[in-house]
């Protein structure tokens, strides 16, 4: 990059989304925000040059409060980063462990750590974020709560850990889109694409899309169905595919799926990531 990115993330000092975005470029200045939306209005009205965020997660499943931003906007997805999430229990100095009642944190992290939780008779709280929840019980927290973060939001705000990888799946990976007003040139290395489109409804006529892929040669590595907002009873599909839009197969396959289906909206090709250890 030829100059300081300024990356856009939901959440305060601490969030997995801002670790993400120093993964991404750690040179660059990383700014929270509170909603998805005001994160991904920052890059189209110029006040970020790029946002981070998060699109599904290996246990919960995908977070759709992106793909419909995607779905609507001018934004490009120019890389991802994949973070193996470890959940921490975070409580203020002194806190026992034995007198926590209320455990605080993103829905997402909340069911990610539901077993935990049931086996130590904690009770659920919804929060709006899962640093935002060790902030809240840095400033505000009373006796009996605790919160559901990572390590650096600990560091950032003043919490102790008083239990460690508390999520139920040794395999809790969140993936997260980068995003910007440009696309980005091809890479070498493995590169993904991913795409929405909507099929005319008619028997047969997802299988005729889908069958593009194959017989160009490519790899179909996500498909997913969403409710469109538009049109009831109707669908999107989310799909990511392994190539570059600039490969030829993969080009081709495009041009055919146009012809076939009754809407596409290219997101991005971008290189792919491997997993980061988050703790």
């Amino acid at each position: 990059m030829t100059s300081t990115p300024r990356i856009a993330f939901q959440g305060v000092a601490g969030a997995f989304s801002e670790q993400a975005a120093q993964a991404f470029e750690p040179t660059a200045e990383v700014v929270g925000y509170p909603r998805f939306r005001d994160a991904f209005d920052a890059v189209v009205q110029g006040e970020a040059t790029h946002a981070v965020l998060p699109v599904e997660n290996s246990l919960a499943g995908s977070i759709n409060d992106t793909y419909d931003l995607l779905t609507d906007s001018v934004l490009h997805v120019v890389g991802e980063e994949i973070v193996h999430v470890h959940h921490n229990l975070l409580v203020k100095p002194g806190m026992r462990r034995e007198d926590i009642r209320r455990v605080y944190s993103h829905p997402q992290a909340l069911a990610q750590c539901q077993e935990y939780l049931v086996r130590h008779g904690y009770e659920a709280v919804t929060d709006f974020d899962t640093a935002g929840a060790a902030k809240l019980l840095s400033e505000n927290g009373g006796e009996g709560k605790a919160a559901i973060a990572s390590k650096a939001a600990a560091d950032a705000y003043g919490l102790e850990i008083a239990a460690e990888h508390i999520e139920d799946r040794p395999f809790n990976f969140t993936r997260f889109f980068v995003l910007s007003a440009d696309e980005v040139a091809r890479q070498e290395g493995a590169n993904k694409t991913s795409l929405v489109l909507a099929t005319k409804h008619r028997p047969g006529d997802l299988v005729a899309c889908l069958e593009e892929f194959p017989k160009h040669g490519i790899n179909m590595s996500k498909l997913e169905s969403r409710p469109r907002r538009d049109k009831p009873w109707s669908y999107l599909f989310y799909v990511d595919i392994e190539g570059h839009v600039e490969d030829d197969n993969v080009a081709a396959a495009m041009t055919a799926l146009m012809r076939k289906a009754a809407f596409v909206k290219f997101l991005g090709s971008y290189p792919a990531a491997e997993p980061m250890d988050v703790e």
